[in-house]
């Protein structure tokens, strides 16, 4: 079996390719792929090779984790249905060729335990699931506080506002430095940082995945404040104790999603509760992936880069 699929060879070594697919398992699916997200967060540092050292890292590589497509192959213990519209978490079956995530081809075989049915008229949105069931992550569990600031309006900062209304939270502040991510109509408030002089904010959820700013953040909470690292950090860490001390500031790393996260986060979207409208702003053919990721991680107006399978040669 042989599958297309965008391989990185290396940093910003991007093609697409077709390559070897492992046959399905008694309780594996086959999904046809039809739409497949560009992480801003982790491909990008694969992409420009910044990732710091990670299980299962090396090139070559099929990256992504963010697939919606259709089941068309089921094992006979998968409990599955031909037909069956889900989301795939990525995938690892392309034989020698590293899956991390796995995601970005035009074919998956997995297991059927790791697909998520999810609503036949979703369409390329499809594929947001992973980032909405992440922010989802961060704000649920006993003793969180929802945000009252988050850092950083791309679409997890979006996710973060949007899951804040939806569980009934007050309209928090969001931050963004870039102007063109300001601009529009929000039911909360979007700031440059500079505009805003509030000092005591109870939670703040940082998704910039800029370390440099977190003893700026510390300046910013109330005392006993939370600061929530829910964005990803190829580098190491470091904060002024004295500050921190001041505050008794709290530090929480907010992990990817579990299985409970994704089915809250499906019911949400399913109920209208949760919208994932205007996240996705760009969207390419799968033959043009190198073009694709490099407006994915250099353009400023792209929020989300959706790739597009349907009909790729």
């Amino acid at each position: 079996m042989q599958t297309n699929a965008v391989l990185m060879r290396g940093p910003r070594e991007i093609s697409v390719e077709s390559v070897a697919l492992d046959g399905p398992a008694v309780d594996d699916v086959v999904v046809r792929i039809d739409h497949s997200g560009i992480s801003t967060g982790t491909e990008k540092l694969f992409w420009s090779g910044r990732m710091p050292n990670f299980p299962g890292m090396g090139y070559p590589l099929v990256p992504g984790y963010e697939s919606a497509g259709e089941i068309v192959e089921c094992g006979a213990l998968s409990a599955m249905k031909p037909g069956t519209r889900v989301f795939v978490p990525g995938a690892s079956c392309f034989g020698p060729v590293r899956g991390l995530f796995g995601g970005a081809a035009q074919t998956l075989v997995t297991g059927a335990d790791r697909v998520v049915p999810i609503d036949s008229t979703l369409g390329p949105e499809g594929a947001l699931l992973a980032l909405a069931a992440t922010a989802r992550h961060a704000v649920a569990g006993l003793n969180t506080a929802l945000p009252d600031l988050i850092v950083g309006h791309g679409v997890m900062g979006r996710l973060l506002a949007r899951l804040t209304l939806a569980a009934g939270g007050r309209p928090p502040v969001v931050w963004e430095k870039e102007a063109r991510r300001r601009a529009g109509d929000f039911p909360y408030p979007v700031l440059h940082p500079d505009q805003d002089e509030k000092r005591d904010y109870k939670a703040i959820y940082d998704v910039s995945g800029d370390g440099e700013g977190l003893n700026a953040l510390i300046t910013r909470l109330s005392k006993g404040g939370e600061i929530v690292l829910a964005g990803f950090y190829p580098e190491p860490l470091s904060f002024a104790f004295p500050p921190a001390f001041m505050k008794e500031a709290r530090l929480r790393v907010a992990a990817e999603w579990t299985a409970q996260d994704m089915l809250a986060t499906r019911l949400l979207v399913e109920s209208g509760d949760l919208s994932l409208d205007g996240l996705v702003t760009h969207t390419r053919d799968a033959g043009d992936a190198p073009g694709a990721y490099l407006t994915a991680f250099e353009d400023a107006d792209c929020l989300k880069m959706i790739l597009n399978w349907k009909g790729s040669a």
